[in-house]
């Protein structure tokens, strides 16, 4: 069924005025169009006629220009003067076409051609010639040409064309105003016009909308007088035909005397049912009674009354009666609770409606046949909250919802009829129970003296069995106490733990501190001697200074990356909360790592997401030191494709017991990828403890101390945050750091220690770092003057074998210095090239040990067991002097071993035992 559009009175009234409204808008909107048009064109004619005027004027002064400038010049010989006719020659022609480009009317363009023509006549003719002749010299020329001076009846023409053309402009100007005249007049008659079509229509709509509105009143009002004059009958009701809001207060009356009429039946019918059940005191003559009355008010065909039942330990609601039963009885004898929908409405104590029913369902009988119902109401009857009775009806007819309510109201003071009744035939059941029990009291009276001397004896069993009861409690007892012991105990040695544990980060802050003073001093004497400011050392002594500052510089940052480290485990190191511009940090990253980026020909990227806030409160140098070392260990592990960094909010999916300890308003998340060597998924965990890499090749090829991620870990953690890695092996790795905006001030480091069970991963710090000189020949160079034996090591060819090339300067120095011939070599493989070619007789072999690629014991398994050179000396030099290197070498091949840092003397007596040999 369609719904009938509803216009209400006000939607009449503000549909008239809106269309006032909008007719003045729209006449208002034409007028403004014409007034607009009108302005446009009085806008064209003045800025027409300003802009041709000024432009013949600009073309006119040009050639006077040119004029004065060519007579100047003629008459004087200064070439200065030719720079306005120069300059005048380049304006007219612009101005001209400009000029040209405005005109829209084909006769000013014709003057206009005219007007060139005879500019241009007079360049040819007067302009170029004379000053053609005046620049080579030639008076003849001249004289004649201003005998008859052509040029000025050039100009003379030129000045009367203007004149005609400024005229014709201005006659067309005229003829323009009295058009723009004509339409104004136009555009008033019509906005007069429209005012009266707009006045005319806006009558015609008030009348009808009135008129509408107050035949509408009249007809309510005489309905609602007929209802009040009919005594009692409420049959009548309003009609009404518009669809506004009078059909609203009609259909609003009509419900009213719809509930009026319901409210009459419910109170009726109420008080009819009340009345039955009075004076009766058997459950089954109530039940009976109330079902037929029912029945009769709700047009039910057939019913049933159940009540509740608690002798048996589960609670069962009992057929007590049935109304117009069939030829068999009506309904099951019983239910369960929860059991089919008896039990389910008693369990969930609310009225129950089924319609639809199926096939199979209890039949209506009559004489002629049966059928099955249409609906059957099912309503519990409770008493202080609980069911006492279940009431179901079937009807071939569905319930009304006003049956449904007269069902309520009459079972809500039904349960207390229910439970009177109930406890009048109660007690009637109990008078006579009680003489019979008053006869069996005295035989039970007797039977309790017996059980009595019986509970006697048992209470003094009982008490023997408490005494034994205290007896293990109290040893229960001592052993909670000796437990308390052994936990104060086991409290006491952690805390000893912890305090050792402190004194040694302690310890190393301490030492790490005392280490830097000295070293500062080398630093900067070995920088100054590297300068060589006066020129007073070698190249060879320069080189020696760089080197001390090179190894010092590294050896400064190991140091302060212990000291670091160990600020951080002794609690002393202190954050320096501020406001971070994170707008800057994109530019001053790019600018940081732009030459290490072109130097390793690796892109790099900086991806900033607009949702970073310009603000972040953080400390900025333990965040710009944690990406700095990101950053490098990127580049130092890419050899090819490109390192990003991406800035954006974290997601909220992520999930860590940090984000829940740390109070903040924004998560930011720094992610470094790169597209390196990758780590092992087994080295995850093992790449965040101090002083560890990957594997040994990783330190030999790349170098670094493996303090950096420890310490980046460290620094996260201290700023309430913490770093996760992805990485695999040979296609890359991303280290995503995780930042809170600390609004609250600096976290609690004891607290995130206990949440930090799972520490984020970084790489390490420094991005071009070389292991450390590993002799300590400068110190020495007095002592190897003093060993120099011409006779053995004069002329021998030696073959260095290391990848530090700082240990290789350092010993190729010395040993150049003992007349011996040197060769090098970065790696086992290298030394195995130098050694196969032949192409030098080598003496002896200085073998490194940890190297890339090919260590030194391969190495020299391959030199004795593949190229058979038993005889060829190979003394091995390793910074790793632990226990078993000696003999780990010396079965590798090795002839002799020596452990850095090297003693040159030392180094001396060992080459000369096998170079003599």
């Amino acid at each position: 069924m369609k719904t009938k559009w509803k216009m209400g009175i006000r939607t009449k009234i503000l549909g008239g005025y809106f269309f006032i409204v909008c007719s003045l808008f729209i006449a208002i909107i034409l007028l403004n169009n014409q007034i607009k048009s009108l302005q446009q064109e009085r806008n064209f004619i003045i800025d027409h006629d300003i802009q041709i005027h000024e432009l013949t004027g600009r073309i006119e002064n040009s050639l006077l220009n040119m004029e004065t400038g060519q007579r100047g010049y003629v008459l004087t010989g200064d070439s200065s003067y030719l720079a306005p006719y120069e300059q005048g020659q380049s304006q007219w022609r612009d101005d001209y076409n400009k000029l040209y480009r405005l005109l829209d009317d084909n006769s000013q363009q014709e003057k206009l051609k005219e007007i060139k023509s005879t500019i241009e006549s007079w360049v040819e003719s007067a302009g170029e010639p004379t000053i053609k002749w005046k620049q080579e010299g030639n008076k003849e020329e001249l004289e004649s040409f201003f005998k008859v001076d052509s040029g000025r009846r050039y100009m003379d023409d030129m000045r009367s064309q203007f004149n005609s053309f400024r005229e014709t402009e201005k006659a067309m100007t005229e003829q323009r105003a009295v058009e723009l005249d004509s339409q104004n007049k136009n555009i008033t008659l019509g906005m007069y016009g429209l005012l009266v079509f707009v006045a005319l229509f806006s009558t015609v709509i008030g009348v009808f909308l009135s008129r509408s509105i107050v035949n509408t009143m009249k007809e309510v009002t005489n309905t609602i007088k007929q209802i009040a004059t009919s005594k009692n009958q409420l049959n009548t009701r309003i009609r009404v035909k518009t669809n506004d809001e009078i059909k609203e207060l009609g259909d609003a009356t009509n419900e009213l005397l719809d509930s009026v009429e319901d409210r009459n039946w419910l109170q009726t019918n109420l008080a009819e049912v009340v009345t039955m059940y009075q004076g009766i005191t058997s459950i089954r003559t109530l039940a009976e009674q109330f079902l037929l009355t029912v029945s009769k008010i709700t047009g039910a065909s057939c019913g049933a009354f159940y009540i509740r039942n608690d002798e048996h330990d589960e609670i069962e609601f009992v057929k007590e009666a049935s109304v117009a039963d069939r030829f068999e009885d009506v309904g099951r004898e019983s239910f369960k609770m929860g059991q089919g929908l008896i039990g389910q409405c008693a369990l969930e104590k609310k009225q129950l409606c089924l319609t639809d029913l199926p096939q199979g369902y209890q039949l209506i009988g009559s004489g002629l046949g049966a059928t099955v119902p249409k609906s059957v109401l099912i309503a519990p009857v409770l008493f202080e909250g609980e069911v006492i009775a279940v009431i179901e009806l079937a009807s071939l007819e569905d319930f009304t919802a006003l049956e449904k309510e007269l069902m309520n109201q009459v079972i809500e003071t039904f349960g207390l009829t229910i439970n009177s009744v109930t406890r009048r035939m109660e007690i009637a059941r109990l008078l006579s129970e009680s003489q019979a029990m008053t006869e069996e009291l005295q035989a039970q009276s007797e039977e309790l003296q017996t059980q009595s001397e019986e509970l006697q004896m048992q209470s003094e069993e009982l008490q023997t069995i408490n005494e034994q009861l205290e007896e293990r409690t109290r040893d229960a007892e001592h052993q909670s106490e000796e437990l308390l012991v052994a936990k104060k105990e086991l409290e006491e040695k952690a805390n000893q733990l912890e305090l050792n544990s402190q004194y040694k980060s302690e310890f190393l802050a301490n030492m790490s501190h005392e280490l830097r003073t000295p070293l500062n001093s080398i630093l900067i004497l070995s920088e100054m001697l590297s300068e060589n400011g006066d020129n007073r050392l070698t190249d060879e002594e320069e080189e020696y200074a760089r080197i001390i500052h090179s190894s010092g510089s590294d050896l400064l940052g190991l140091i302060n990356d212990i000291l670091d480290l160990s600020k951080v485990e002794a609690g002393k190191l202190e954050l320096l909360l501020s406001e971070v511009n994170m707008s800057e940090l994109p530019q001053q990253l790019e600018r940081q790592f732009a030459h290490v980026s072109e130097k390793k020909n690796v892109a790099f990227h900086v991806y900033k997401e607009d949702d970073v806030p310009n603000l972040f409160i953080t400390d900025e140098k333990r965040v710009q030191q944690i990406l700095k070392n990101l950053l490098s260990n990127a580049f130092k592990f890419t050899h090819q494709g490109e390192v990003s960094i991406f800035i954006r909010r974290a997601s909220e999916s992520i999930s860590h017991p940090l984000k829940e300890l740390v109070e903040s308003n924004c998560w930011l998340e720094f992610e470094v990828r790169d597209t390196g060597i990758g780590i092992p998924k087994e080295k995850h965990e093992l790449i965040f403890e101090a002083f560890q890499q990957a594997d040994g090749a990783t330190v030999r090829k790349y170098g670094g101390t493996g303090l950096g991620l420890s310490i980046c870990s460290e620094f996260a953690k201290l700023l309430g945050g913490f770093i996760t890695l992805h990485s695999e092996v040979s296609k890359g790795s991303s280290f995503t750091l995780y930042l809170p905006s600390l609004i609250n001030g600096a976290v609690d480091y004891t607290q995130l220690e206990e949440a930090y069970n799972q520490v984020a991963v970084t790489f390490n710090e420094v991005e071009v770092a070389e292991t450390q000189v590993e002799s300590k020949i400068d110190n020495q160079e007095e002592d190897t003057s003093t060993i120099n034996d011409s006779n053995v090591f004069q002329g021998k060819k030696v073959l260095i074998v290391d990848d530090d090339q700082r240990n290789i300067f350092a010993l190729q120095t010395a040993l150049k210095k003992q007349g011996m011939d040197i060769i090098t070599a970065q790696n086992g493989l290298e030394c195995l090239e130098i050694v196969e070619s032949k192409e030098h007789h080598i003496d002896l072999i200085l073998m490194d040990i940890m190297m890339p690629y090919m260590d030194g014991y391969e190495t020299m398994q391959k030199i004795r067991r593949e190229l058979e050179l038993t005889d060829l000396p190979i003394i091995a030099l390793t910074a790793k002097a632990m226990k078993n290197d000696r003999e780990k070498c010396l079965e590798a091949g090795a002839s002799d071993y020596i452990s850095k840092p090297l003693d040159l003397s030392q180094l001396f007596s060992v080459m000369r035992v096998w170079l003599a040999s």
